[in-house]
């Protein structure tokens, strides 16, 4: 999608700090982050939230399969981060590229928001 700003960042048009990339997936680091680590995890495929993901083959797992491979790489506690998706803008969703945020490096607390 031409104008979509995580589309950009696949395309290399924008740059990201990059920290994960294999086939299906782009892990970065957020510009506004909300703990000590906040990574987005793309698909990158343009898919504008984890429903539409779900009609895609596979998509979920390649998403998930990133995220688990990001936090071994990393050498992450495994005990110690959030993933959160937000869907839609009643639930916070600013960018309609699926991504998913991977929060850690601090105590979280719960309720989130």
């Amino acid at each position: 999608m031409s104008d979509c700003i995580f589309c950009k960042i696949v395309a290399k048009e924008i740059p990201a700090q990059i920290m994960y990339e294999d086939e299906f997936v782009l892990a970065f680091k957020d510009l506004s982050p909300q703990a000590p680590t906040h990574i987005l995890i793309i698909p990158k495929t343009h898919v504008e939230n984890f429903l539409e993901a779900a009609q895609h083959q596979g998509m979920n797992d390649q998403i998930f399969t990133g995220i688990a491979n990001l936090v071994k790489e990393q050498g992450w506690n495994p005990n110690g981060f959030r993933v959160v998706s937000n869907c839609g803008s009643k639930a916070g969703q600013s960018v309609f590229h699926l991504h998913f945020h991977l929060l850690g490096g601090r105590e979280l607390t719960w309720p989130p928001g």
